[in-house]
């Protein structure tokens, strides 16, 4: 992960991944090529037990991360989306409202095709 200070520059172009689970929603920014520029958290962002999967959390954790890329001049941004917790909707709708242009959004949650093999029946 890149040390982000004053003197440090990422590209204009960024991908950023959006994992919202059911207890924590984690987002990460990499370049272009998927090494991790940053990362933020809604624990790292203060919040702990229960309060890390509201949506309030998603939001404040989101709105951190964007005053970083914002400091970075970034100008675009590529969002992919996983999982279903109640951050994902929060963390998009305060990416929507920055100045980032959103050049791609996709929802990369896995589907499971036709799930686990059955059990044996019972024998008797």
């Amino acid at each position: 992960m890149v040390k982000i200070n004053k003197t440090t520059k990422l590209p204009p172009a960024v991908k950023i991944y959006v994992n919202a689970g059911f207890n924590n929603t984690l987002i990460t920014v990499t370049d272009l090529n998927g090494h991790t520029l940053l990362w933020h958290s809604c624990g790292r962002a203060g919040f702990k037990g229960t309060r890390k999967s509201t949506p309030f959390a998603a939001t404040t954790a989101m709105n951190q991360v964007i005053d970083q890329l914002k400091s970075s001049y970034v100008k675009k941004a590529q969002v992919f989306i996983k999982g279903p917790g109640p951050g994902r909707d929060a963390a998009l709708k305060s990416l929507k409202h920055s100045n980032i242009k959103l050049t791609l959004l996709a929802d990369v949650t896995p589907i499971p095709h036709n799930g686990c093999r059955p059990k044996k029946p019972r024998k008797g």
